[in-house]
């Protein structure tokens, strides 16, 4: 595979997730604003986008083994391994962090009041997400397992009263751009993940808790909207064809 300007970084990310590391190196965001090409992502952060594209090229030719290539799963798979992995993982780490970030917002924010910004934040992610996830669990992705269970056993597929899939999956994109711009604030605000020097443990755990949560939160994103998304509207497309 040789990388060009044009292609678009979702559909990059999604045929091997560890170009990541290099969207990353440069700030571009791969889920939240995957749907552009590489070149807009490069003109938007006045970057040369052939050094991007160098680097890229690099990795995909390097026996650096491959991740695991979600793309090649049942999208019934992917969505319970969603559902599984990433949703348990919100809740089990907004249980973990928030006391941590009272804490030390109770200690340290006098001399940083940057930490009374990054819980607020978080504190907002962590309400939202709540609901967004329980939007998914609730609407999404039972639409998703039927449409699977419609093309397996070749019935007749009925769209049902609340319309297109497309109706939820463009609101769950649209929370997900909200939820990555608020992740990006805690990002600058801590300093992109640096403690300062007088930070005692508990404010270095958080500030590492935050920025695993952040990574995790964008493999969630990116497998939602890059991958799981776009073929659930695939397959929609193709039962209601048949009809």
């Amino acid at each position: 595979m040789n990388i060009q300007e044009n292609q678009i970084i979702g559909e990059l990310v999604a045929k091997d997730y560890r170009t990541v590391s290099i969207f990353k190196k440069y700030g571009i965001d791969f889920c939240c604003q995957g749907n552009r090409t590489i070149n807009d992502a490069c003109e938007a952060k006045k970057i040369d986008d052939k050094l991007v594209v160098s680097d890229l090229n690099a990795l995909i030719q390097s026996n650096v083994e491959n991740t695991i290539d979600y793309k090649s799963w049942p999208i019934d798979l992917l969505a319970d391994y969603i559902e599984k992995r990433h949703h348990r993982y919100v809740e089990e780490k907004t249980l973990e962090i928030k006391p941590y970030l009272d804490k030390i917002c109770r200690v340290h924010g006098e001399r940083h009041p940057e930490l009374l910004e990054i819980s607020e934040h978080f504190n907002a992610t962590a309400g939202e997400l709540a609901k967004h996830m329980k939007k998914e669990e609730l609407i999404v992705f039972p639409r998703v397992r039927k449409m699977v269970q419609a093309k397996q056993e070749n019935s007749k597929w009925e769209t049902p009263q609340s319309g297109s899939v497309q109706n939820p999956i463009q609101m769950m994109m649209d929370e997900h751009t909200t939820e990555g711009d608020r992740f990006r604030k805690i990002e600058t605000l801590s300093n992109n993940y640096t403690p300062p020097e007088d930070a005692c443990n508990t404010y270095r755990v958080t500030i590492a808790l935050l920025k695993e949560f952040e990574q995790d939160l964008h493999l969630h994103i990116h497998l939602e909207n890059n991958i799981l998304f776009p073929r659930a509207l695939e397959l929609e497309k193709e039962l209601s064809q048949k009809n």
